[in-house]
């Protein structure tokens, strides 16, 4: 389990620093694709080995579903918190969903997938439910909350208590720390922005208010701060990748 939890993190990494990567292209408007999952998992497809690479992600979240499906329902002395339990029963949840999305675009059936279309799709579905603006709104709630935590939690260096890095130099511990807080934050700052665009489509009842993690970024370029927001947000998707490469290395398990 331990393994598995480790290649989980090492996949979560790749596909963040490729996220990164692709922003930043759109940045300097060097063209770059879609900057989101979908979008990395393309740019892996066409490098040298790529579908070895696919198969391999596609393993990776597999292993990273598993590991945080063990520790919902299993842990040290049996005793830990309802909440704690909760959360990564919900990350396997979700690390399930992203392995099976990697599993379809390796086998090349989902090849022309788009996150912006799909987060239109799913809240124009969910607007037609009943009670669907309230329900729309309060996970658009939910989403922005959850963000505003991931950039307050690694603001606080919260992270620092589920690495063992004890006995490493002082100077790696100091960058695995600056890894953690600015990717941290930049990864709290996307989740942010989705989730407030989902509530504004739920207060105007306009699914095309949703938006991606790709149309998300692309929003920030477009603000007073111009692309250079986009680049520093990008920047700090990248430092979320590596942070996930030391997770890999001196995450507790």
């Amino acid at each position: 389990m331990s393994a598995a939890g480790r290649a989980g993190f090492v996949a979560r990494g790749v596909v963040y620093v490729l996220i990164g990567v692709l922003a930043i292209r759109i940045a300097v408007g060097s063209g770059g694709g879609q900057a989101d999952r979908e979008g990395a998992l393309a740019e892996v497809s066409t490098r040298p080995f790529g579908a070895a690479v696919l198969w391999a992600l596609a393993v990776g979240f597999g292993c990273m579903a598993l590991w945080r499906g063990i520790r919902a329902v299993r842990a040290r002395g049996g005793n830990r918190k309802l909440a704690s339990r909760l959360m990564d029963g919900g990350r396997a949840v979700f690390y399930a969903t992203v392995c099976w999305g990697t599993v379809t675009f390796a086998a090349g059936t989902d090849r022309g997938s788009n996150g912006n279309a799909k987060s239109r799709d799913w809240t124009r579905t969910a607007l037609q439910l009943p009670y669907g603006q309230p329900l729309v709104g309060a996970a658009g709630c939910v989403l922005a909350g959850i963000g505003v935590v991931l950039a307050v939690r690694a603001a606080m260096r919260r992270f620092l208590r589920r690495l063992d890095l004890a006995a490493t130099p002082t100077g790696t511990r100091q960058v695995v720390t600056a890894l953690g807080v600015g990717g941290g934050v930049a990864r709290g700052m996307v989740a942010t922005a989705a989730g407030i665009f989902v509530l504004v489509a739920a207060i105007r009842f306009d699914p095309e208010q949703a938006k991606g993690v790709d149309a998300t970024l692309r929003s920030l370029a477009g603000t007073p701060a111009g692309p250079w927001l986009l680049v520093a947000v990008a920047i700090g998707l990248m430092l979320f990748g590596a942070f996930s490469f030391a997770s890999a290395r001196w995450r507790r398990m």
